[in-house]
């Protein structure tokens, strides 16, 4: 559960550095509106870069719906 919790611990200092905000694991960060869809482009490329793992287009905003649903994600495609 370690690496569970530190790519947690990862991917929301990745979204709290792009949305300059602090939020936690299952905040709602699109349908909240934390996230646009600027900040998504910036988030998506900042995980993609980091972790090695496409994010489909239309997927995006499902993917970041939360930092658990990124880590979800990303667990199962890197």
């Amino acid at each position: 559960m370690l690496v569970a919790e530190n790519l947690e611990t990862e991917i929301l200092a990745i979204v709290e550095s792009v949305i300059l905000k602090p939020v936690s694991a299952d905040a709602s960060l699109v349908k909240s509106g934390l996230v646009d869809s600027m900040a998504a482009v910036d988030i998506t490329l900042a995980i993609e870069d980091k972790y090695g793992c496409g994010i489909p287009a239309p997927e995006i905003a499902e993917i970041l719906e939360t930092v658990q649903s990124i880590c979800l994600y990303v667990a199962a495609h890197t």
